[in-house]
């Protein structure tokens, strides 16, 4: 106990929960953080990249390495998102304080759920489209190998199934992004803080 001339004791209350680099029922841990932020801004530069290539005249230098970094990003975005998964499968999910409705549950299940068929789904499709195109599929210096043999009708129903999920996508991080401003200024329980720190 300290005393009243200054001196130190023993802390008082609860122990502060410092998860590391692991969840805990409290918090997500660093990792879990750091994938979750990783992700986040990969989505937005594979977004930004297709979207900017417009910028270019088509067969411009420009306009094909902003293509280019379009598909390695995104299939970048498949492999972390299978670490993420490993991730959030070996350890806890941390509980939201309080404790919100079972249709808000079921809602965020759902919306996660979107989320990674889009991040498993969309460089899949990718890699598809490149592969029945006839084109190589590029990879930071290496190159894949193609997932079919070359069939343009196949490319093009691949295409188009790739746009409107890229569409999709948009409208699901909005939402997701809603949805945790919405839990943390109008609920204010903590959904958004456990993704913010790994530390009460």
């Amino acid at each position: 106990m300290a005393s009243e001339s200054g001196g130190r004791g023993p802390r008082s209350g609860p122990p502060r929960d410092q998860t590391g680099w692991r969840n805990s029922i409290r918090r997500y841990g660093s990792l879990s953080i750091g994938l979750h932020w990783l992700m986040l801004v990969l989505l937005a530069a594979v977004y930004a990249s297709i979207e900017l290539r417009e910028l270019f005249p088509k067969g411009s230098d420009p306009r094909e390495a902003l293509k280019h970094w379009h598909y390695m990003l995104g299939l970048l975005v498949l492999v972390l998102v299978w670490l993420r998964l490993a991730v959030h499968m070996i350890g806890p999910v941390p509980r939201i304080e309080p404790e919100p409705a079972a249709w808000q549950k079921l809602l965020a299940k759902l919306m996660h759920v979107a989320l990674y068929v889009l991040m498993i789904g969309m460089p899949l499709a990718g890699w598809l489209i490149l592969s029945a195109e006839g084109k190589p599929v590029p990879f930071f210096g290496l190159e894949l190998p193609a997932l079919v043999g070359e069939n343009k009708d196949l490319a093009k129903i691949a295409d188009e199934i790739h746009e409107t999920a890229g569409v999709v996508g948009y409208w699901l991080i909005g939402l997701h992004a809603v949805a945790a401003l919405f839990h943390h200024y109008v609920v204010r329980d903590d959904t958004l803080r456990r993704m913010l720190s790994f530390r009460d």
